[in-house]
């Protein structure tokens, strides 16, 4: 049997759920395939009413919910509860898009006469791939794990969704799967539509299994490549999109140190130790100007790390994690400890609040590796230059963030300019911690932050879970409704004509 550990104690307990065995998870897997099926019956606004209902059952279980989170990850009430919110607000943004129908890219061309000469007619719009494996990550329980983002836009795009229960919080994926199994089967939606399974094995059987169409993947880049890996290995490999490893450099001009840098400091120090630091988009560098502002702003960050007691991280690979890194990162004498706050040595597993500090000119790719947990590297520098030139030593992240002002304009252009390529979201004068739910949202980057270009927040998130199909001179009983001519309501291109509807 599996257990689960509360990250404040360091005490395991009985859970009552057995991991998979190979054929216990080419069950549910079957499962979800003969859901998917079934999926014809249903159009997409049957699928907007279904994600609904699911939202719907979230918030009636939210506080059942959080508490059994709260055990198993100690992030607090407050914390959890919001971010079933967070999870349920997914469901029904999504549920909106497919009402809209703009992410079907519906488009049009009749056949007829061209400056080619005539051409046949073709009709097409995005489907739905079929299975989709979901892993969830250990640092969202709910937005990025049974109840996430990738479960939500994978069903929403049409597909049958096999989630992996996390091994850091067990109960709460078994808790979550069942309220939105029952919520499923009351709005009548087909047995397995959403099915989980347990385990290291029953992992690796979902990425191997030939009925499972994508997978989505939240968490480090060493679990990512192993699951890559099993993919490359299979007869016919499939999509794998996965969110892996982000530093997310935060540069502060001279002119914003010297105008706000009290303010910055605050703001920075409460981005890198938020959730005990373990975001994805935590600062992990920063770039601070030489000078009396710059000493100023890191002095007020080192002294609010110093006061600072422990805070209690996700599990224990996280805790080893951070030490281990710490360690080395220190050893090799790239970087030194500037501060770091009150080391618990009690049971749990916590990391206290840590600066590191460095220069520009010095950084190198060993003192870049992501930690997940409170710590920061601070690098100063003396010109712009030797920010672009440290840069190479930063891994390309989901983010970059620059504070500035007004009379900085050329310069954050040109920073700007070396920031584009290397990030998938640029911030500017706030803090990448927070990934607003939206239609514009870009959750992504360039490796190894991400292994694609696409999004695991935000409406465009689907288009992950969604391939294109045409249809030349088809006959109208075989399109899709929203590919025959007297449909309305969605926007289509019609021979090269947009039309919203």
């Amino acid at each position: 049997m599996l257990t689960s550990t509360d990250p404040r104690t360091g005490e395991s307990r009985p859970t009552g759920i057995a991991a998979c065995t190979p054929d216990e998870a080419d069950a549910v897997i079957r499962a979800a395939d003969a859901a998917f099926a079934a999926a014809p019956a249903h159009d997409r606004l049957w699928r907007a009413g279904l994600l609904d209902a699911l939202a719907d059952a979230l918030d009636a279980n939210r506080d059942e919910l959080a508490a059994i989170a709260d055990r198993e990850t100690g992030l607090g009430l407050p914390r959890l509860t919001g971010e079933v919110g967070r999870s349920s607000f997914q469901f029904r943004m999504f549920a909106e898009a497919l009402r809209d129908g703009g992410y079907l890219e519906a488009t049009i061309d009749h056949a007829g006469a061209t400056a080619l000469g005539p051409q046949p007619e073709i009709r097409r719009m995005l489907v739905p791939l079929g299975v989709v494996a979901v892993f969830g990550s250990s640092n969202f329980p709910f937005a990025f794990s049974v109840a996430g983002g990738d479960t939500s836009s994978a069903l929403a795009a049409g597909n049958a969704v096999v989630l992996k229960a996390h091994s850091s919080h067990l109960e709460t994926s078994r808790a979550t799967h069942a309220v939105l199994r029952d919520a499923a089967a009351a709005y009548g939606a087909p047995t397995g539509l959403i099915g989980i399974v347990y385990g290291t094995e029953a992992g690796r059987v979902l990425v191997s299994h030939p009925l499972v169409q994508a997978v989505g993947f939240t968490g480090s880049l060493g679990g990512g490549r192993a699951l890559m890996e099993i993919i490359d290995e299979r007869p016919r490999p499939i999509p794998f999109y996965g969110e892996l490893s982000s530093l997310n450099p935060l540069i502060i001009t001279p002119a914003a140190a010297a105008t706000r840098g009290e303010a910055i400091a605050d703001g920075l120090y409460g981005s890198f130790t938020l959730g005990s630091g373990q975001f994805c988009t935590k600062p992990g560098v920063a770039f601070v100007p030489a000078g009396e502002a710059g000493d100023a702003l890191v002095a007020r960050i080192a002294a609010k790390a110093a006061d600072a007691a422990a805070s209690v991280l996700l599990n224990e690979r996280i805790a080893t994690s951070f030490d281990e890194i710490l360690d080395r990162v220190v050893a090799d004498g790239a970087v030194e400890v500037l501060a770091q706050g009150v080391v618990d040595a009690g049971a749990g597993f916590a990391a206290a609040p840590t600066v590191l500090a460095t220069t520009a000119a010095a950084l190198t790719p060993e003192a870049t590796e992501e930690v997940f947990g409170p710590l920061i590297v601070i690098a100063r520098y003396d010109d712009d230059g030797e920010v672009v030139r440290a840069l190479d030593a930063v891994p390309d992240s989901l983010t970059a963030t620059v504070h500035s002002e007004a009379s900085d304009t050329d310069a954050v252009a040109a920073l700007v300019r070396e920031l584009s390529p290397r990030v998938g979201r640029l911030v500017f004068d706030g803090y990448p911690t927070g990934v607003r739910v939206s239609w514009a949202q870009h959750h992504g980057g360039p490796w190894p932050a991400t292994n694609s270009q696409h999004t695991s927040v935000g409406v465009s998130a689907i288009r992950r879970f969604l391939r294109p199909l045409a249809w030349q001179d088809a006959p109208v009983s075989l399109l899709p409704a929203e590919l025959r001519d007297d449909y309305t309501g969605i926007p289509r291109r019609v021979d090269g004509v947009l039309q919203l509807g």
